[in-house]
């Protein structure tokens, strides 16, 4: 039987509370449990954790192996809703950055695609001008010579 020591979770929707507990690898995340060894609140800000050391040590010396999230509670490095939120900002100014070279891209080719058409269009133009002319002077040199 292999035990880990990791978080259970409690609480309501959108509103999480974790009990940090020992349990058999093979059980449910909210299920079957040997002892309770502490809690943590993450909508706290700053998170509020409560862990019994001595149990946990009791337990790790046992051969109960911590999942990562109940290391970085041991260590006293719990992420924050304040972090969450940072990462969440840089995610989205990484997307609007990426949107806006994609619209600037897309605005160059557009406007080369333009200044194409233009640079090809007057040459067209000037040509059927000329043979506009050119037939008005030959209907007016034929009503001359009547």
């Amino acid at each position: 039987m292999s035990v880990v020591i990791r978080l259970a979770r409690r609480g309501a929707k959108k509103k999480p509370f974790y009990r940090v507990v020992v349990a058999d690898s093979r059980s449910p995340r909210d299920g079957r449990f040997i002892e309770i060894l502490g809690t943590y609140d993450p909508m706290k800000t700053p998170a509020l954790v409560e862990l019994k050391k001595d149990k946990i040590d009791a337990w790790v010396a046992k051969g109960a192996i911590a999942s990562d999230t109940v290391r970085s509670l041991i260590e006293g490095k719990p992420k924050t809703n304040a972090q969450k939120t940072k990462s969440k900002e840089r995610a989205k100014a990484k997307a609007e950055a990426e949107t806006k070279a994609k619209a600037k891209v897309d605005s160059d080719a557009k406007a080369k695609a333009e200044a194409e058409a233009k640079a090809d269009a007057p040459a067209e133009e000037t040509a059927p001008a000329e043979a506009k002319e050119s037939t008005e002077e030959t209907k007016e040199e034929t009503k001359t010579e009547e």
